[in-house]
């Protein structure tokens, strides 16, 4: 069974004076954010980006991911923080170079070697990674706290 999820945008101008938004998403959680080239390229005052929506994709994606692995291997999370920095930049074009994934966890009764493993593990296999795979450097970082 396939679950299919949409965004509309709409955009006004050229691309680097031209702005839009992302007017409505399939869940109704989003909706009205303003996105612009400079808003890529430069600060974001105020307004999201493509990358901005990816590293939220991949965060959250990743999180899912990683409990799982975890659960397979006896282990709950008490509790896991998970930060993907994507970096956009231009090479001979623009590019999505980059998605790295810090994630700090407590999990009780696991060992520092076996949550950097399932780090990488969901690092390699949440789906996002894998849509990513190829294309953009992938890297994960994992810090165990007590």
């Amino acid at each position: 069974m396939a679950e299919i999820r949409w965004a509309e945008t709409t955009w006004s101008g050229d691309l680097l004076s031209g702005s839009g938004s992302i007017d409505y998403v399939s869940s109704g959680v989003l909706a009205r954010l303003p996105v612009t080239w400079a808003s890529r390229t430069e600060a974001s005052n105020g307004r999201t980006s493509p990358e901005e929506l990816l590293a939220m994709a991949h965060s959250s994606c990743f999180a899912m991911a990683f409990s799982n692995v975890l659960a397979k291997a006896g282990h709950t999370a008490e509790r896991l923080t998970i930060r993907a920095t994507v970096t956009f930049e231009k090479r001979e074009a623009w590019t999505v170079a980059s998605s790295a994934v810090s994630v700090h966890g407590k999990v009780p009764g696991i060992s520092e070697a076996d949550f950097a493993a399932a780090a990488e593990d969901a690092k390699e296999n949440c789906p996002i990674s894998r849509a990513l795979k190829g294309n953009v450097e992938l890297s994960v970082e994992a810090t165990l706290e007590s």
